[in-house]
Order: C-alpha cells, then sequence, then structure tokens
C-alpha cells in the first residue's frame, strides 16, 4: 500500500531539497492532500450518497467549514450543510435545558461531543497522510538516496518532526530507530540554530544601533519561525 505515495512523497522531497523555500516536504504533502479533499468534496463527491452520509455523520471542523466558504461555492457548501443539518436536527433531544440536568440529555451531549471531534477532511486527509509517513519508512529503508534526500532538507516542522519520530520508533527496529532519529534530528537542530539566530537579528533590528546594518536573512525570520514550530497551521503565514 506505501509503494502507491511513493511518488507523491519524492516528489516533495525533490522539491524541498531543491529549493529551501518549499519548507518541510510534510507541510507540502498534508497542503497537496488537504487541497485535493476540499476540490473533491465541494466537487465530484459532493452529491455522492456514501460520502453525503459521512459528512452528516462527521461534519467539519472550523478549519475546514472556513476553507470551504472562502472557495466561493456557496451552493455547494449550502446543500451539504442544508443535508448535515437535517441529520444534526434529528440529533437533538427535545427535552430542553432540563434535560442536561436530569440524565434525560446524556444522549444528545454524546452526540454533540462526538461531531465537535470530527471532521470529514480531516479522516480523509489522515487517512493518506498515516500512509505516506509509512512510505518515508520505507523509502528510507530501502533507498539510500533517498536517506541523502532527507538529508538535504531544509528542515522539518516541529509537529511533523514529532510524528516521523512516532511512526519510526514504532516501524523500525532500535538499531535503525537510532539512525533514522539522528537524521531528522540533525536536520532539525540545524535548522533551529539558524532560525534563532536570525530572530534575534530581526528583533535587533528594532534597535537604533542597527538600523543601518543588513538585514540579513532575517527580514521573514518571525514568519519561518510560525512554519516551523506550528507546520501546516501556520502554512497561512505569507511567505515573502
Amino acid at each position: 500500500m506505501e509503494q502507491l505515495y511513493t511518488i507523491p512523497v519524492n516528489e516533495a522531497f525533490d522539491a524541498s531539497a531543491e529549493n529551501a523555500s518549499c519548507g518541510c516536504p510534510m507541510c507540502a504533502l498534508y497542503n497537496k492532500l488537504e487541497e485535493n479533499e476540499l476540490e473533491l468534496i465541494l466537487g465530484a463527491s459532493m452529491m455522492e450518497p456514501d460520502v453525503r452520509q459521512k459528512t452528516n455523520e462527521l461534519g467539519f471542523c472550523h478549519r475546514h467549514f472556513g476553507m470551504m466558504f472562502t472557495r466561493k461555492n456557496r451552493l455547494g457548501l449550502g446543500l451539504i450543510l442544508e443535508s448535515h443539518l437535517e441529520s444534526v436536527k434529528k440529533s437533538l433531544s427535545g427535552e430542553g435545558l432540563a434535560a442536561l440536568f436530569t440524565g434525560a440529555g446524556n444522549d444528545t451531549l454524546k452526540k454533540l461531543g462526538k461531531l465537535e471531534e470530527s471532521c470529514y477532511v480531516c479522516s480523509r486527509i489522515e487517512m493518506h497522510f498515516s500512509r505516506m509517513y509509512d512510505t518515508v519508512l520505507l523509502l528510507y529503508r530501502t533507498d539510500s538516496s533517498f536517506r541523502r534526500k532527507m538529508a538535504a532538507q531544509p528542515y522539518f516542522c516541529l509537529p511533523h518532526y514529532r510524528r516521523l519520530l512516532e511512526v519510526g520508533k514504532q516501524a523500525l527496529p532500535k538499531k535503525e530507530f537510532a539512525e533514522f532519529y539522528e537524521h531528522v534530528s540533525e536536520v532539525v537542530r540545524k535548522y533551529a540554530v539558524e532560525l534563532s539566530g536570525d530572530v534575534s537579528w530581526f528583533c535587533k533590528k528594532f534597535d537604533y544601533r542597527y538600523q543601518d546594518e543588513p538585514w540579513n536573512n532575517a527580514k521573514d525570520a518571525v514568519e519561518r519561525s510560525i512554519r516551523f514550530l506550528s507546520g501546516n497551521e501556520g502554512a497561512g503565514v505569507e511567505k515573502k
């Protein structure tokens, strides 16, 4: 199954190795998956009965509601909401506020809590994204050129760095994991040192004593720090 994802994984790692402005390759993969799923749900998949059943059941998180709204397909989003709200109405208790204190509303509380924690788009992304992590491990173990490619990455954001280590620890024997840990961590440590220096210089540039000094690589240090620390959640920060 992992081999189905070797092409997009290699492409993302190639792009980031060749152009540091592409950033974390795992972020790039996530963004591509997210874009594909949003395009599908507001397009070809929208009226499929099995898909509609899942969107009614899972709903959407605030992030993906917002992203669908900004895509300007009001009718498509409206049709999804029409069906989803019908489903929500059926799950609401008719006992009123008193039910929350008598125990009669426990089922409603459970259903609403579950709905807040689920998202159709997130679930679809995670299904593919988890396999892409498995593919990274597969390529690392079987392709020496991929190891060199990994070492050439500009950085891995901290959330995706953590998950790479989690997946690696579960999938690799101890000795191989120790090597994998060092390969990935060296990329992250090197970038953290560089970024820390850039942020410090960025702050100094607001001191009049340094106003005539060059910015060097510090002008976009704040934006790059957000992307490094928060991963895809920082992807909306404009690149300069």
